[in-house]
């Protein structure tokens, strides 16, 4: 993820699940566009479940984060280095 909204919230009564879902939420109707990944501090995620999806957000840890905030946003996939290296080698052979 390369562009994404940091979202701070410090209540605890509402568990990790449901800020996420709450930043979600906010991003989603600010920006017109579903999160699908959301960093957090590891000391926020239980038992060291990396990967653990809510509400079709994957959370992941970050050392980079403070305790308390979600850099929330989207992660686009990357695209596959060997289509293009097939379309270049295609190209090749056909000139020949």
């Amino acid at each position: 993820m390369d562009i994404g909204m940091l979202w701070f919230d410090n209540d605890a009564q509402a568990g990790l699940t449901g800020r996420v879902k709450r930043a979600a939420e906010y991003y989603r109707n600010k920006y017109g566009q579903a999160p699908n990944v959301c960093f957090v501090h590891p000391s926020m995620l239980p038992d060291e479940e990396d990967g653990l999806k809510v509400a079709g957000v994957e959370i992941r840890v970050s050392n980079a984060l403070l305790p308390n905030h979600f850099w929330v946003g989207v992660e686009r996939k990357p695209v596959q280095a060997v289509s293009a290296a097939t379309s270049v080698s295609r190209a090749t052979s056909a000139s020949t």
